[in-house]
């Protein structure tokens, strides 16, 4: 069993690292699937079990890399379009060992509100980056306007939406540095 202690420094030990910062050595399989299983012991409320992933690695990086720089390019005015900023679109895949889109799967009877589904799929992207943590692999969880347009890219079922992509790589990067505001200005104790 984990002490407290373990747990509460793997917690504040995790990080948002970003592709600049990974290395080329690939993420072994097994890694990755420790990581999906403890992703699927999430809080859910009903047991709705709402996240879906979409791992891709090898090629499928080569597919992201081109779908987020075309996006890029077809969304952007020419006024705003920044050749800097497409280049490192294109490379933030490639520069990774694994990307997992983070989707979600609507219950069908919507049982719960859809906030909760969010929440749990949230709760298992936590279980995934502390496993990462675990390991010592950066990782981060990237939103871009994309995802809107994710059919394009997978077959996302009926109900089903893409909420982002987790960039993940090992880094030589042992500890990066946090800062939080103090808890004490967030909390009031009603006794």
């Amino acid at each position: 069993m984990e002490t407290p202690t373990a747990v509460s420094t793997l917690i504040r030990r995790r990080r948002s690292v970003f592709p600049p910062l990974y290395n080329d050595q690939p993420i072994p399989k097994e890694i990755i699937e420790e990581m999906l299983e403890n992703a699927n012991w999430a809080p859910t409320h009903r047991l709705t079990e709402p996240w879906r992933f979409k791992v891709m690695r090898g090629a499928a990086l080569e597919k992201l890399s081109t779908f987020l720089g075309n996006y890029y390019k077809t969304h952007t005015p020419a006024e705003k379009f920044s050749e800097k900023k497409y280049e490192k679109t294109l490379k933030k895949p490639l520069r990774s060992a694994c990307v997992i889109a983070i989707c979600m799967q609507r219950d069908p009877e919507e049982r719960v509100p859809e906030w909760e589904e969010l929440a749990a799929v949230a709760c298992a992207v936590q279980n995934m980056w502390l496993t990462a943590t675990a390991y010592g692999i950066g990782a981060y969880w990237s939103s871009p306007k994309a995802i809107h347009e994710a059919d394009q890219l997978f077959s996302l079922a009926e109900g089903e939406r893409c909420l982002g992509f987790f960039f993940m790589g090992n880094t030589e990067q042992d500890q990066l540095p946090g800062r939080r505001q103090a808890i004490a200005d967030k909390v009031q104790w009603l006794d």
